[in-house]
């Protein structure tokens, strides 16, 4: 599979409260032109988000996030999530998603995190909480000494931040919500949602710019 961070600018953070709405929610996203999603496991409601998007949206890449435990990479796999995203790292962790079999992106936010993954041979990460823990500024200064790393930042990311976080050399996608608005998603309002995904789907152009 191509990596999760070059699928597309922006990988839709979805928290899904009722699994009806997953289906048509990812079909919104899938034709916005953001064919990644990653569905929070912060609700009980996650495993039949997955399994519904893995099994009828087949355009869409759909993985898990908030992964926190070698448990939840296995039954994550086993609902069809294509790849995995947590918000930090342990051995035990990474270890379980490494042997997993799909693509994984270890949540960093620190210099000597980011040294770590790299060297354990890990090159693509997730830098969260973005905002809060340096935001451009942070990952422009780790581009110097470590080039090879590259991030996902998730975090406190909007559409105003995102072009500046796209514009830096160890950054292919960035993670975000706004394309969900939560009055749209309770109202079904999946025309709304489909708008939003194809603008940020071009942030990158924006970001270019910068």
């Amino acid at each position: 599979m191509t990596s999760v961070l070059d699928l597309a600018p922006v990988v839709p953070v979805v928290v899904v409260d009722d699994p009806a709405d997953a289906v048509p929610l990812a079909r919104a996203l899938v034709a916005g032109g953001l064919p990644a999603i990653e569905v929070t496991l912060r609700t009980p409601t996650a495993w039949a988000a997955i399994r519904a998007v893995a099994d009828a949206v087949p355009d869409a890449v759909v993985g898990a996030g908030t992964v926190i435990t070698p448990e939840q990479v296995s039954e994550a796999v086993a609902a069809g999530a294509r790849f995995l995203v947590s918000p930090g790292w342990t051995d035990v962790l990474l270890d379980a998603m490494r042997g997993s079999g799909v693509p994984y992106l270890p949540g960093v936010s620190t210099t000597s995190e980011v040294v770590a993954l790299l060297e354990r041979g890990v090159r693509e990460m997730k830098f969260f909480p973005a905002e809060a823990a340096g935001g451009t500024a942070y990952l422009r200064s780790l581009y110097g000494p470590l080039p090879q790393a590259r991030f996902c930042p998730t975090g406190g990311i909007g559409p105003a931040s995102a072009p500046g976080y796209l514009a830096l050399p160890n950054v292919g996608c960035v993670g975000g919500s706004w394309m969900l608005p939560v009055d749209a998603v309770a109202a079904r309002d999946w025309g709304r949602v489909e708008a939003l995904a194809r603008e940020a789907a071009r942030l990158r152009d924006s970001g270019a710019q910068v």
